[in-house]
């Protein structure tokens, strides 16, 4: 079984999702990259299995790529922070509108997560996107503790990234 079909047995079809989702960033020409867990899965040596796509795009793009996603056959929820996409499978899309992602699209990059060729954040931008998400005391705990392993799973995968990573957030990662 290849990387791409166990994805999509686990997500019910998310892969043909994610596809869409990629060829309408692309169609588009809009700046754009992965985050979060699928970015994290990109630079750690061990991936683990998310169904969250946590996106950022140009913010200036917006509107007219929402649109592009509707037009897709994309199901769009708005909410202050974010605009969640829904396709037929149980892959949930996320396009976060927080202004602290404004330059992620700039710097990211290439890579192949699950067979699917798409962009994301670079190294830095990952770690900076975990850490801020973990900083957040509004989340669940459940979701703060799995930054927490994102956080860990990085620095061990490229100890360089220990030198950005506040001491409070060093002694959790070693408890």
């Amino acid at each position: 079984m290849t990387e791409r079909q166990y994805y999509d047995w686990l997500t019910e079809g998310g892969a043909n999702d994610v596809t869409g989702m990629v060829n309408v960033l692309e169609s588009a020409g809009v700046s754009w990259c992965m985050i979060g867990g699928l970015a994290v899965n990109h630079w750690a040596e061990e991936p683990m299995v998310t169904r969250d796509v946590d996106i950022v795009i140009a913010l200036d793009k917006v509107e007219p790529v929402v649109q592009a996603f509707a037009a897709a056959g994309f199901t769009v929820k708005a909410f202050p922070y974010s605009i969640n996409l829904e396709g037929h499978s149980q892959v949930s899309i996320q396009i976060s509108t927080d202004e602290m992602y404004r330059e992620f699209p700039k710097r990211g990059v290439p890579a192949d997560i699950h067979g699917i060729l798409m962009r994301v954040a670079c190294l830095e931008d990952t770690l900076t996107g975990k850490l801020a998400a973990y900083a957040d005391r509004s989340r669940r705990p459940s979701k703060r503790q799995k930054d927490l392993a994102d956080i860990a799973r990085l620095m061990e995968s490229h100890p360089q990234l220990e030198a950005r990573i506040p001491v409070a957030i060093l002694e959790r990662i070693r408890d």
